[in-house]
């Protein structure tokens, strides 16, 4: 279910850990309001900023390591719920909706809807919606949602980071006196501040997408891709409603058949 942490983009993980505890511990070692708590014995703040920036480390090795929804043998869901075997496809006449069942000229497994062969993993992943540098792992149908909920609790990490920052610059008569004397937390609040910005854009984005039940790549292929490219500019077959569609992403677990959903059939979760 996980990979191997000393695997593939180790020394991106690492970077992160490093960058991350490094403003952590400026944001203690300089005369901010968690610095001042601290030293006045007013533990609560300090303390539950360090145990937010603990849970943010620990759902980006979890978004990071664990198996996204790799395909990793032929899936007979389709052909089950269909009925058809690859050999009747042909016998089928073609609609603008009729669903050939592909194979990945990749890995050569038989691909279900929503999956796509990522060259980085060199795997198919179910429901793909990208592959993130920053986490050094695809995002797919497994980890989606702890993908998003880790960019919730990285957010307000940083904007608490960037206002205890701000909290700690010291007065100083001339500019270049305070340059001089603020310089390593102006450069750690810069930083801070840029990642906030991305962040709050990439939370923004997903939480967007996920209410229209479609994925980055969909979004962005969609001319494409053989199931999405019939359809009207403004349609999406596995659109079921905002608040179903939020709570089919965050509240139901297992694998959907997305067959199911293209067709509207019923689609509870196998």
């Amino acid at each position: 279910m996980f990979k191997n942490v000393f695997g593939s983009g180790f020394l991106v993980r690492t970077a992160h850990v490093i960058l991350t505890w490094v403003i952590t511990l400026i944001l203690f070692l300089h005369d901010t309001d968690l610095r001042k708590q601290e030293e006045t014995g007013e533990l609560v703040k300090p303390v539950l900023f360090v145990l937010l920036v603990l849970v943010s480390v620990l759902l980006y090795f979890a978004v990071s390591l664990m198996d996204p929804g790799f395909v990793l043998s032929d899936d007979s869901d389709v052909q089950f719920t269909l009925g058809v075997t690859e050999e009747q496809q042909d016998m089928i006449p073609h609609t603008p909706k009729s669903l050939r069942l592909r194979r990945c000229g990749h890995c050569l497994l038989q691909q279900p809807m929503r999956s796509k062969h990522c060259q980085t993993c060199q795997h198919c992943v179910r429901r793909y919606d990208h592959h993130c540098p920053w986490i050094e792992n695809c995002v797919g149908e497994r980890n989606h949602r702890w993908f998003v909920l880790y960019l919730a609790i990285q957010l307000l990490v940083l904007l608490w980071g960037f206002h205890m920052a701000w909290s700690g610059f010291a007065y100083a008569s001339t500019w270049q006196l305070w340059l001089r004397t603020n310089s390593v937390l102006l450069g750690a609040a810069a930083l801070v501040a840029v990642l906030s910005l991305t962040v709050l854009l990439l939370l923004g984005s997903h939480l967007y997408l996920v209410s229209l039940n479609t994925t980055t790549w969909e979004f962005m292929s969609r001319h494409r891709i053989s199931y999405l490219k019939h359809c009207g500019a403004d349609e999406n077959p596995f659109d079921r409603g905002t608040l179903r569609n939020l709570w089919g992403f965050f509240c139901v677990w297992g694998t959907v058949v997305w067959e199911k959903v293209y067709f509207r059939e019923d689609n509870d979760p196998i």
